[in-house]
Protein backbone atom coordinates (compact mmCIF):
# COMPACT_ATOMS: atom_id res chain seq x y z
CA UNK A 1 0.00 0.00 0.00
CA UNK A 2 1.35 3.40 -0.65
CA UNK A 3 1.57 5.93 1.26
CA UNK A 4 1.52 10.01 0.26
CA UNK A 5 2.28 12.44 4.00
CA UNK A 6 2.47 16.23 3.35
CA UNK A 7 5.61 16.53 5.55
CA UNK A 8 5.21 20.44 4.97
CA UNK A 9 2.47 20.42 7.57
CA UNK A 10 2.40 18.95 10.74
CA UNK A 11 0.40 16.75 12.37
CA UNK A 12 -1.23 16.27 15.75
CA UNK A 13 -0.02 12.71 16.17
CA UNK A 14 3.42 13.76 15.15
CA UNK A 15 3.79 16.53 17.40
CA UNK A 16 3.12 14.30 20.02
CA UNK A 17 5.59 11.47 19.03
CA UNK A 18 8.13 14.38 18.80
CA UNK A 19 7.28 15.59 22.49
CA UNK A 20 7.49 12.09 24.22
CA UNK A 21 10.77 11.48 22.43
CA UNK A 22 9.64 9.59 19.68
CA UNK A 23 11.57 9.68 15.77
CA UNK A 24 8.87 9.62 13.75
CA UNK A 25 8.04 13.03 13.19
CA UNK A 26 9.08 15.77 10.62
CA UNK A 27 10.58 19.49 10.85
CA UNK A 28 7.22 20.78 10.46
CA UNK A 29 6.31 18.71 13.73
CA UNK A 30 9.28 19.86 15.72
CA UNK A 31 8.75 23.64 14.67
CA UNK A 32 5.04 23.52 15.51
CA UNK A 33 6.20 21.99 18.69
CA UNK A 34 8.56 24.78 19.95
CA UNK A 35 5.90 27.34 19.23
CA UNK A 36 3.34 25.60 21.44
CA UNK A 37 6.85 25.35 23.99
CA UNK A 38 7.11 28.76 23.90
CA UNK A 39 3.52 29.44 24.23
CA UNK A 40 2.84 26.83 26.75
CA UNK A 41 6.52 25.37 28.01
CA UNK A 42 4.08 22.40 30.01
CA UNK A 43 3.33 20.82 26.66
CA UNK A 44 6.18 18.29 27.13
CA UNK A 45 4.97 17.53 30.58
CA UNK A 46 1.86 17.15 29.84
CA UNK A 47 2.41 14.97 27.07
CA UNK A 48 4.49 12.68 29.62
CA UNK A 49 1.54 12.62 31.99
CA UNK A 50 -0.81 11.92 29.76
CA UNK A 51 1.33 8.95 28.39
CA UNK A 52 1.50 7.85 32.44
CA UNK A 53 -2.27 8.54 32.90
CA UNK A 54 -2.87 5.86 29.77
CA UNK A 55 -0.56 3.10 30.69
CA UNK A 56 -2.38 3.13 34.30
CA UNK A 57 -6.11 3.65 33.23
CA UNK A 58 -5.29 0.31 30.96
CA UNK A 59 -3.43 -1.65 33.51
CA UNK A 60 -6.18 -0.91 35.84
CA UNK A 61 -8.85 -2.18 33.16
CA UNK A 62 -7.24 -5.38 32.15
CA UNK A 63 -6.77 -6.31 35.89
CA UNK A 64 -10.74 -5.40 36.53
CA UNK A 65 -11.50 -8.18 33.62
CA UNK A 66 -11.74 -5.76 30.36
CA UNK A 67 -9.95 -8.16 27.68
CA UNK A 68 -11.41 -5.75 24.30
CA UNK A 69 -9.89 -1.94 23.93
CA UNK A 70 -10.92 0.40 21.19
CA UNK A 71 -8.35 3.10 21.22
CA UNK A 72 -10.06 6.22 19.58
CA UNK A 73 -6.92 8.70 17.89
CA UNK A 74 -4.43 6.59 19.28
CA UNK A 75 -1.32 8.35 17.41
CA UNK A 76 2.14 6.90 16.49
CA UNK A 77 3.45 3.61 18.20
CA UNK A 78 5.45 4.24 21.12
CA UNK A 79 7.19 2.32 24.19
CA UNK A 80 4.19 0.67 26.39
CA UNK A 81 1.18 1.04 24.08
CA UNK A 82 -1.89 -0.13 25.00
CA UNK A 83 -2.11 -3.69 23.94
CA UNK A 84 1.66 -3.85 25.23
CA UNK A 85 -0.13 -3.01 28.66
CA UNK A 86 -3.00 -4.74 28.45
CA UNK A 87 -1.37 -8.46 27.04
CA UNK A 88 0.98 -8.70 30.18
CA UNK A 89 -1.88 -8.91 32.42
CA UNK A 90 -3.27 -11.13 29.78
CA UNK A 91 -2.01 -12.52 26.21
CA UNK A 92 -5.52 -12.87 24.63
CA UNK A 93 -6.62 -9.22 25.47
CA UNK A 94 -7.70 -7.45 21.72
CA UNK A 95 -6.87 -4.50 20.85
CA UNK A 96 -7.99 -1.90 18.27
CA UNK A 97 -6.32 0.84 17.00
CA UNK A 98 -8.02 3.83 15.13
CA UNK A 99 -6.20 6.74 13.51
CA UNK A 100 -6.88 8.96 10.47
CA UNK A 101 -3.04 9.76 10.11
CA UNK A 102 -1.15 7.71 7.27
CA UNK A 103 2.22 7.72 8.94
CA UNK A 104 0.48 5.96 11.89
CA UNK A 105 -1.42 3.36 10.14
CA UNK A 106 2.01 2.41 7.98
CA UNK A 107 4.22 2.59 11.30
CA UNK A 108 1.34 0.78 13.03
CA UNK A 109 0.88 -2.11 10.95
CA UNK A 110 4.64 -2.37 10.43
CA UNK A 111 4.70 -2.84 14.34
CA UNK A 112 1.82 -5.01 14.77
CA UNK A 113 2.56 -7.13 12.33
CA UNK A 114 2.91 -10.32 14.21
CA UNK A 115 0.28 -9.84 17.25
CA UNK A 116 -2.93 -11.24 15.56
CA UNK A 117 -5.06 -9.43 19.08
CA UNK A 118 -3.98 -6.21 17.79
CA UNK A 119 -5.02 -4.46 14.80
CA UNK A 120 -4.49 -0.57 13.64
CA UNK A 121 -7.29 0.70 11.09
CA UNK A 122 -7.37 4.22 9.15
CA UNK A 123 -10.31 6.13 9.84
CA UNK A 124 -11.40 9.43 11.45
CA UNK A 125 -12.44 8.63 14.66
CA UNK A 126 -15.38 10.57 14.66
CA UNK A 127 -16.74 7.11 12.20
CA UNK A 128 -18.26 5.51 14.84
CA UNK A 129 -20.37 3.01 12.24
CA UNK A 130 -17.51 2.77 9.76
CA UNK A 131 -15.20 1.96 12.64
CA UNK A 132 -17.31 -0.56 14.39
CA UNK A 133 -18.01 -2.26 10.61
CA UNK A 134 -14.53 -2.18 9.86
CA UNK A 135 -13.34 -6.20 9.64
CA UNK A 136 -10.56 -5.86 11.75
CA UNK A 137 -13.21 -4.44 14.64
CA UNK A 138 -15.86 -7.03 14.15
CA UNK A 139 -12.69 -9.95 13.88
CA UNK A 140 -11.10 -8.32 17.29
CA UNK A 141 -14.14 -6.95 19.12
CA UNK A 142 -17.18 -8.88 20.45
CA UNK A 143 -20.21 -6.35 21.77
CA UNK A 144 -21.64 -9.65 23.32
CA UNK A 145 -18.44 -9.20 25.81
CA UNK A 146 -17.42 -5.15 27.67
CA UNK A 147 -14.83 -3.20 26.10
CA UNK A 148 -13.17 -0.30 26.83
CA UNK A 149 -13.48 2.86 24.39
CA UNK A 150 -10.45 5.19 24.97
CA UNK A 151 -10.45 8.71 24.41
CA UNK A 152 -6.93 9.82 25.46
CA UNK A 153 -6.15 13.58 24.64
CA UNK A 154 -8.27 13.34 21.34
CA UNK A 155 -11.48 15.17 22.20
CA UNK A 156 -10.09 18.60 21.81
CA UNK A 157 -8.99 17.74 18.34
CA UNK A 158 -12.16 18.33 17.32
CA UNK A 159 -14.68 21.36 17.13
CA UNK A 160 -18.17 21.58 18.89
CA UNK A 161 -19.40 21.63 15.46
CA UNK A 162 -18.82 17.65 15.22
CA UNK A 163 -20.51 17.60 18.54
CA UNK A 164 -17.78 15.55 20.69
CA UNK A 165 -20.42 14.73 23.63
CA UNK A 166 -22.57 12.97 20.65
CA UNK A 167 -19.71 11.55 20.15
CA UNK A 168 -19.31 10.09 23.47
CA UNK A 169 -22.74 8.86 23.50
CA UNK A 170 -22.87 7.13 19.81
CA UNK A 171 -19.76 5.23 20.98
CA UNK A 172 -21.43 4.45 24.16
CA UNK A 173 -24.60 3.62 22.89
CA UNK A 174 -22.72 0.82 20.76
CA UNK A 175 -20.93 -0.84 23.58
CA UNK A 176 -22.47 -3.55 25.98
CA UNK A 177 -23.71 -2.91 29.40
CA UNK A 178 -20.31 -3.46 31.72
CA UNK A 179 -18.00 -1.55 29.38
CA UNK A 180 -16.00 1.43 30.14
CA UNK A 181 -14.87 4.89 28.40
CA UNK A 182 -11.81 6.58 29.58
CA UNK A 183 -12.27 10.46 28.46
CA UNK A 184 -9.59 12.88 29.11
CA UNK A 185 -8.78 16.26 26.98
CA UNK A 186 -7.19 19.44 27.77
CA UNK A 187 -8.76 21.21 29.79
CA UNK A 188 -8.62 25.02 31.58
CA UNK A 189 -10.76 27.29 33.59
CA UNK A 190 -8.61 30.79 32.32
CA UNK A 191 -10.37 31.59 29.22
CA UNK A 192 -7.05 33.52 28.01
CA UNK A 193 -5.05 29.97 28.42
CA UNK A 194 -8.13 28.03 26.91
CA UNK A 195 -8.31 30.99 23.53
CA UNK A 196 -4.78 31.26 23.34
CA UNK A 197 -3.70 27.40 22.87
CA UNK A 198 -6.53 27.12 21.32
CA UNK A 199 -5.78 29.82 18.58
CA UNK A 200 -2.39 28.26 18.32
CA UNK A 201 -3.73 24.53 17.67
CA UNK A 202 -6.22 25.62 14.66
CA UNK A 203 -3.61 27.81 12.31
CA UNK A 204 -0.99 24.91 12.89
CA UNK A 205 -3.61 22.42 11.77
CA UNK A 206 -5.04 24.46 9.07
CA UNK A 207 -8.35 25.23 11.28
CA UNK A 208 -9.19 21.70 11.70
CA UNK A 209 -8.71 21.55 15.46
CA UNK A 210 -10.83 21.84 18.28
CA UNK A 211 -10.77 23.71 21.51
CA UNK A 212 -9.09 23.47 24.77
CA UNK A 213 -12.39 23.17 27.04
CA UNK A 214 -13.40 24.13 30.58
CA UNK A 215 -14.13 21.23 32.92
CA UNK A 216 -17.36 21.47 33.57
CA UNK A 217 -17.30 20.77 29.75
CA UNK A 218 -15.31 17.75 30.10
CA UNK A 219 -17.55 16.63 33.35
CA UNK A 220 -20.77 16.28 30.57
CA UNK A 221 -18.61 13.78 28.94
CA UNK A 222 -19.61 11.00 31.47
CA UNK A 223 -23.55 12.27 31.47
CA UNK A 224 -25.58 8.76 31.93
CA UNK A 225 -22.31 6.60 32.89
CA UNK A 226 -21.33 5.49 36.24
CA UNK A 227 -17.74 7.60 37.16
CA UNK A 228 -15.11 4.86 38.57
CA UNK A 229 -13.77 8.09 39.94
CA UNK A 230 -14.47 11.67 39.79
CA UNK A 231 -12.65 13.29 37.03
CA UNK A 232 -8.99 15.20 37.62
CA UNK A 233 -6.01 16.28 36.49
CA UNK A 234 -4.66 12.96 35.54
CA UNK A 235 -1.49 12.90 37.09
CA UNK A 236 -3.91 13.05 40.29
CA UNK A 237 -5.64 9.62 39.14
CA UNK A 238 -4.62 6.45 41.21
CA UNK A 239 -0.59 7.59 41.11
CA UNK A 240 1.62 5.04 41.00
CA UNK A 241 3.57 6.18 43.62
CA UNK A 242 4.17 9.71 45.72
CA UNK A 243 7.39 10.23 43.23
CA UNK A 244 5.51 10.18 39.91
CA UNK A 245 5.15 13.10 37.96
CA UNK A 246 2.22 15.80 38.74
CA UNK A 247 1.68 18.40 36.49
CA UNK A 248 3.30 21.73 37.91
CA UNK A 249 0.66 24.06 36.42
CA UNK A 250 -3.08 24.15 36.60
CA UNK A 251 -3.45 26.79 34.31
CA UNK A 252 -4.25 24.05 31.76
CA UNK A 253 -3.88 20.19 32.59
CA UNK A 254 -5.28 17.19 30.93
CA UNK A 255 -8.67 16.42 32.82
CA UNK A 256 -10.99 13.17 32.85
CA UNK A 257 -11.31 9.91 34.40
CA UNK A 258 -12.94 6.95 33.58
CA UNK A 259 -16.13 5.49 33.55
CA UNK A 260 -19.14 2.29 33.52
CA UNK A 261 -21.65 2.20 31.23
CA UNK A 262 -24.65 0.85 33.68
Amino acid sequence: MHITVDVSKPSVARMYDWLLGGKDNFHSDREACDELLRLAPSTRELAVINRLYLKRVVHWLATNGIRQFLDHGSGLPTQDNVHQVAQRVDEDCSVVYVDIDPVVLAHGRAALDENDRTAVIQADFRDTEGIFAHPDTQRLIDLDEPVAALFVSVLHCIPDSDDPWGLVRRVADRLPSGSYLVICQLASDDEKTRESVTEFMRETTGGTWGRVRSFAEVDSYFDGLELVDPPVDVSLWRPDSDLSPRQATQEWVEYGSLARKP
